[in-house]
């Protein structure tokens, strides 16, 4: 029998739902991304038409993610999802890339990169490398490990104050413009004349990553109230929210400096602050990055042992990592050593292309997943087109990953068929 909270008893409503996917999405790549596609693109409308598009595909997903949440209204995302539709081998191998990759990696990923941001790492021997990275995911993991509701309170208002941040950060480069935007006087061409089709792609793969996260309500959906509505709104509204954002802020970053300072720069975004409003605009936006990594961390924390406790009470995992009354406090604990060992052993390279074919190749086949309920059952053209253009443009941006990362994406592809492998030998009997 399953842990999850009764119906009547859910602890999280519309609001945390929203937080969740706001958190989940929200990180580096949005602060980071645009100064190598500017590189690559040569004019800021590709740039910034590449988060548009990439904004577009992050929402078609939410749409098929959500007509997914309407049907299983429980914890489990993807696990979940694939298992109640196809077949629980590939519900399972779901399971184990969020255990391998979705989460411990994405978790590490985003630690690191805290730490990279923080300026402590490795400056001192009270600041070992990997310490505030560790250090990150030891604070997360208490804040969830007891209670689900305080840890989403604290979340919620984290939240609060990142975007009140980046408000600020937007009123004061508005407030500024045109005067100390220099960028605006550069004299560039056409946009027609520089867009390369392979090069616009290649960077449509690195600023989808930003987007990801657009699903996370799904992870918690057995602990939200009204799940069937809540889930799909919290991840329309949180795509559509956190995509106007994106593309604000990215209109200062590659449009308020001159190219020659930000292109094929990664602090992009703290060069374009400290155009904007000086020294103090830009450690602003500094702790802003902190901040969102850590919500990152937090919120990861949180969703991923949802997975690992369903996959126990379907019998994949043992006992244990199931609900203790109102957390899964074994799997949260797994999900923690997991993501600090993956710490200690990857760089933030290495973790960037691994995840980026091994989820994009996993949020695919959960969205074309809709097309065999569909099948039989007759569908809305609204949502069949949503879920084919997710799908085809997920698989199109994977493939171009893996032909620039091939050992990463070997890597992951290993992780997969060794998904196939654990299951056909622990597989609970009866599991059809």
């Amino acid at each position: 029998m399953s842990g999850e909270p009764a119906a009547s008893n859910r602890p999280l409503g519309l609001s945390s739902s929203l937080g969740i996917v706001i958190s989940s999405m929200v990180g580096a790549g949005v602060f980071t991304t645009s100064g190598f596609a500017l590189g690559d693109l040569g004019h800021p409308v590709l740039v910034l038409l590449a988060w548009g598009i990439a904004g577009v595909i992050a929402l078609c997903g939410a749409i098929g993610y959500g007509e997914l949440a309407r049907r299983f209204r429980e914890s489990g995302g993807e696990y979940l999802f694939l298992s109640r539709t196809i077949h629980p081998a590939v519900g399972f191998l779901a399971g184990m890339v969020s255990l391998l990759a979705g989460f411990t990696g994405a978790i590490a990923f985003a630690a690191t990169a805290l730490e990279s941001y923080s300026g402590l790492s490795g400056t001192n021997a009270w600041f070992p490398s990997g310490s505030v990275a560790i250090a990150a995911v030891l604070v997360a993991t208490m804040l969830h490990l007891y209670h689900v509701q305080v840890g989403a309170r604290v979340q919620n208002g984290v939240v609060l104050v990142k975007f009140g941040l980046l408000l600020v950060f937007l009123a004061m480069s508005a407030w500024t413009y045109p005067a100390r935007w220099p960028g605006l006087q550069e004299q560039w061409p056409e946009a027609s004349e520089s867009f390369s089709l392979s090069k616009f792609c290649l960077s449509l793969v690195w600023i989808s990553l930003s987007y990801c996260g657009f699903n996370a309500s799904v992870y918690i959906a057995g602990e939200v109230r009204q799940p069937e509505r809540n889930v799909p709104r919290a991840m329309l509204l949180g795509t559509m929210l956190v995509g106007v954002f994106y593309l604000l802020l990215n209109t200062v970053f590659v449009r308020a400096p001159l190219a020659g300072d930000i292109a094929g720069q990664e602090q992009v975004a703290l060069i374009a602050a400290r155009i904007v409003g000086g020294y103090w605009l830009a450690e602003m936006i500094r702790w802003t990055v902190l901040i969102s990594l850590f919500t990152s961390v937090s919120v990861m924390i949180m969703t991923g042992p949802r997975v690992y406790a369903k996959m126990a009470d379907d019998g994949f995992l043992p006992g244990c990592f199931r609900f203790e009354r109102i957390t899964p406090r074994a799997a949260i604990l797994l999900q923690a050593g997991l993501a600090i060992v993956v710490i200690l052993i990857s760089s933030l390279e290495q973790l960037l292309s691994y995840l980026g074919f091994t989820l994009s190749l996993s949020a695919a086949l959960t969205v074309a997943s809709l097309f065999w309920i569909r099948a039989r059952e007759g569908s809305r053209w609204t949502i069949r087109l949503a879920a084919l253009v997710y799908v085809v443009a997920t698989l199109l941006i994977a493939i171009l990953a893996a032909s620039r990362t091939p050992v990463q994406s070997a890597a992951a592809l290993c992780t997969l068929l060794s998904g196939l492998v654990i299951y056909w030998l622990i597989r609970p009997r009866g599991a059809r």
